[in-house]
């Protein structure tokens, strides 16, 4: 009888020890108890725990079997319950230290450990931790709640900005790709762009394709103009595929005046210098300058051919797409790096260009190639691209 009044009162003692130390740990955690200051901060108890288990992911098997034993033998000492587990004394002193930082055993106010089940100790580790998350997570809703009210604000001010600014400013990249992802958020209709240089940079293809690809998915209609020679250039004609497949309309012609973006027909983006476009961009709102721009592109865009159109022309075709304007400038009298940086090329793809020409023409000099290529109609203004007038343009 006296083994089992004892257990009683073991038992007993156990479930008190259990709710007073679980009291405690609230009570530390509302006096802000945790290590952080300003961001989501570890409790003491939990800091300790971690730092007990250190790199192990596991308890290891003796303390586990004095864990199990102090479940069954709540009053047994140090000494008894190391003749039990059969370790000694340090081992078992060792181990109750260890599951008492982990809160698996708390100590009994009549002397000796009391086991708490991992159910318990896990609760009330981790309560704390688990409430300042959830108050970080409720500043975020309210702080982001506060940023989106002043949405309204922003879209207020921008149309101001547009209806006294005609013509506006912005120097730097950064800010030039700020102004450009706004835009393309907020554009309803249509997008038009000129793309000079041939081949465009990897690093700019990658970062306009999610871009291209999502303003055709809210169904805008994207027009590109590229020149021809962007058609040896195997990262651009990916681009212009994976665009294509997805809904755009990609052109190509010889020569352009320079780069252009004409967002809805109601605002045009051009570089202030064709040769640096990232230095500083023209933002273009002005009605009648915006009108002559819309024209100017699709002007450009009448004059230019599919871009994924196969080249089929057989030997002694006349030229088309980048050797016929090779020869209308040839013609007129343009040196070979004139031509590449009108093109968008290099200046031996030129010369390779003219020299193909000439001998399909049978000439030995440049006079002697446009007389020939006019006795056999090369030069005829049907389909002939127009000489772009001298000007600054982009290679």
């Amino acid at each position: 009888m006296r083994g089992l009044d004892d257990g009683g009162v073991q038992a007993d003692h156990a479930e008190r020890a259990e709710r007073a130390e679980r009291a405690e740990r609230a009570e530390r955690a509302e006096r802000g108890g945790g290590t952080g200051a300003g961001a989501v901060g570890v409790p003491e108890d939990l800091a300790q725990a971690v730092a007990t288990l250190g790199d192990d992911e596991e308890l290891d098997a003796a303390t586990v079997r004095v864990y199990k034993l102090r479940v069954t033998h709540p009053t047994d000492l140090v000494s008894q319950l190391a003749a039990r587990v059969g370790l000694d004394r340090e081992q078992v002193a060792r181990a109750e230290k260890k599951l008492s930082a982990l809160g698996l055993l708390q100590r009994s106010p009549s002397g000796g450990w009391v086991a708490i089940s991992p159910e318990s100790a896990a609760e009330a580790l981790l309560a704390p931790l688990e409430r300042d998350i959830l108050q970080q997570r409720i500043a975020m809703a309210a702080t982001r709640e506060q940023l989106h009210t002043l949405s309204g604000d922003y879209l207020e001010a921008r149309s101001m900005r547009s209806a006294k600014s005609s013509i506006e400013i912005i120097e730097g990249i950064d800010n030039i790709r700020a102004v450009i992802d706004d835009l393309g958020r907020t554009c309803t209709t249509s997008l038009d762009a000129l793309v000079p240089g041939g081949g465009q940079a990897d690093e700019s293809l990658r970062a306009a394709l999610p871009i291209d690809l999502e303003l055709l998915a809210r169904g805008i209609r994207i027009r590109s103009l590229f020149q021809h020679s962007a058609r040896r250039h195997r990262a651009t004609v990916q681009y212009v595929e994976r665009v294509s497949a997805a809904g755009a309309e990609v052109r190509c012609v010889g020569t352009m005046p320079s780069r252009m973006l004409i967002w809805d027909r109601d605002c045009v983006v051009l570089p202030l210098d064709p040769l640096d476009t990232a230095a500083a961009a023209a933002i273009v709102r002005d009605p009648s300058v915006l009108s002559y721009l819309c024209q100017v592109f699709e002007h450009c865009w009448e004059e230019g051919r599919e871009f994924l159109e196969p080249d089929e022309a057989p030997p002694g075709a006349e030229p088309t797409g980048v050797e016929r304007e090779v020869l209308l400038m040839m013609v007129a009298g343009r040196t070979n790096d004139d031509v590449a940086l009108r093109l968008g090329i290099s200046q031996r793809s030129v010369s390779r260009i003219v020299a193909q020409l000439m001998t399909r023409l049978g000439a030995a000099n440049r006079f002697q190639a446009g007389v020939r290529a006019v006795e056999l109609g090369w030069l005829s203004l049907q389909g002939r691209s127009r000489e772009p007038a001298a000007g600054p343009t982009e290679a």
